[in-house]
């Protein structure tokens, strides 16, 4: 958060050059056309307006303050249509750390980033979220690119303990909440997937997705496919 001479804080572990964000630190170091112009390639062109920043609830604010989170909220414009009425849809993305050292047991490290979690949503919740994303395999380390295998640990079923504590939430606020996972599918094998489980409303589980992700190398060869084939068209 800054300081009260409008500074930044003095940096913390995994910030930015002192800044809580990369909005903010931009925002901080280049005039307002240029800002404009990286806001608009960082997050669209919004039907060729500037983003408009929406002003939060003092209950959020005071949630974020109370456990030192950044929040932050844009309205984005859509293209008239004709055969529905205009409505607004507020959408809440979280991106979080971990919250202890990754030598820590790992029901330890999974309850600390979930007791973390808690009052993000109830933030959420207060500035009256309706669809809650909250980030790939937030309840541990992203450690995919590591292969090891005992990062497996964190993996749980579709109903397990991270989705029934988000269960509780939606039905308390009223929101639909994405919540990605690493699962272990308990009727085939104990399969490991990268999953999001949809989690209604009210609190019933309404879905699941399950990403597949091709290999780095098969993705590299699939690029030296394309390119040789571009740079062939392009010789004829």
């Amino acid at each position: 958060m800054a300081s009260s001479n409008g500074k930044p804080a003095q940096a913390e572990e995994g910030s930015i050059g002192g800044y809580e964000s990369l909005h903010r630190l931009l925002e901080a170091n280049l005039s307002p056309e240029l800002f404009q112009e990286a806001s608009r390639l960082l997050l669209g062109l919004n039907c060729a307006r500037p983003l408009e920043v929406i002003a939060l609830p003092e209950a959020t604010m005071t949630l974020a303050e109370t456990h030192n989170f950044d929040v932050q909220a844009f309205r984005f414009s859509a293209d008239k249509e004709f055969l529905r009425q205009p409505r607004v849809v507020r959408v809440g993305l979280i991106q979080n750390s971990i919250a202890v050292p990754t030598t820590c047991h790992f029901a330890e490290q999974k309850k600390a980033i979930m007791d973390k979690i808690g009052p993000i949503v109830d933030a959420a919740g207060a500035s009256g979220v309706n669809i809650l994303c909250l980030q790939e395999a937030w309840t541990m380390p992203f450690a995919f690119c590591t292969r090891e295998k005992r990062w497996c640990e964190f993996a749980e079923p579709v109903d397990g303990e991270s989705t029934q504590f988000l269960q509780e939430l939606a039905q308390k606020y009223n929101m639909v909440i994405v919540n990605p996972i690493l699962e272990r599918d308990v009727n085939h094998g104990e399969t490991i997937w990268n999953t999001a489980v949809i989690i209604g409303n009210n609190g019933n589980i309404i879905g699941i997705h399950r990403k597949v992700c091709t290999s780095l190398y098969f993705s590299f060869f699939l690029i030296c496919i394309l390119y040789s084939s571009l740079l062939a068209e392009s010789f004829k």
